[in-house]
């Protein structure tokens, strides 16, 4: 691993970390050498995530978080800078989706996601930020989107309008926190295979997918850690207020 890539001393937390991706880029993390603080609504499975980082010889600590509760929030961050000592990184991963035909949604179909993917994203960056911004140090803000925040797929209206704010609200954090040496840049993984997709990828549906990426395979989450490192690390100490898409070249394939 690049020395630049190194987080050593360094403090982190990552939402939705109970299961996925979160879970992954919290070993991930770990591995390059940081402490983190693993949060998510349910923190048994949160066990047992630190229990795996803790069996590595890395250093792990859980707290309960629901992102889309203000006051949840604001208690998860402070009882990870305590716990951690401070907050050096922050990998705003949590996120949900509801996949209904546009005339069969209802409002607490879009509720759910967008306060969740959008509102829950933006609390828990702001507050992440106010103790970066309280230990002096700076720090990295990276914010999970989508590809679907950059086009559009049917019936997801929810997701794909949530992570499409995602990354513009990323930009505008950028704007205003690089004055306290605070980065924030989107991350946008496109399709990744996890235990969960195996079977619709299987599919005829989920087989033609696969044809319109460029690459002509579903990406690996071992193939985020390179992008998550350089956003999370001095690596990339100029990039900020950027959206890097890890998907194989599926946002250029022909429509």
């Amino acid at each position: 691993m690049s020395t630049q890539m190194d987080l050593t001393g360094r403090t982190a937390l990552v939402t939705g970390a109970s299961s996925g991706l979160g879970r992954h880029f919290a070993g991930v993390l770990s591995r390059a050498g940081a402490a983190v603080a693993l949060a998510a609504r349910r923190v048994d499975k949160l066990d047992e995530v630190a229990a795996s980082i803790r069996s590595e010889g890395g250093r792990a600590v859980t707290v309960r978080l629901d992102a889309g509760d203000a006051a949840s929030v604001r208690a998860a961050v402070a009882q990870a800078g305590e716990q951690l000592g401070g907050l050096d990184i922050l990998v705003n991963n949590a996120g949900t989706t509801v996949s209904r035909p546009l005339l069969e949604l209802t409002e607490a179909d879009w509720d759910s996601v967008v306060d969740v993917n959008l509102k829950g994203c933006f609390l828990v960056a702001q507050e992440a930020a106010r103790a970066m911004v309280q230990g002096g140090k700076g720090g990295s803000i990276v914010n999970v989107a989508s590809i679907l925040g950059l086009r559009v797929a049917a019936q997801l209206a929810p997701y794909v309008a949530s992570k499409a704010g995602l990354v513009r609200l990323s930009e505008a954090l950028a704007l205003e926190l690089s004055r306290h040496r605070i980065r924030v840049n989107a991350l946008c993984p496109g399709y990744i295979e996890t235990d969960i997709n195996q079977a619709f990828f299987a599919t005829p549906p989920g087989e033609a997918l696969i044809k319109r990426i460029p690459q002509r395979r579903l990406g690996r989450m071992q193939e985020l850690d390179g992008p998550l490192l350089l956003l999370c690390s001095d690596a990339g100490s100029y990039i900020t207020g950027a959206t890097l898409a890890v998907d194989g070249g599926h946002l250029v394939n022909t429509l």
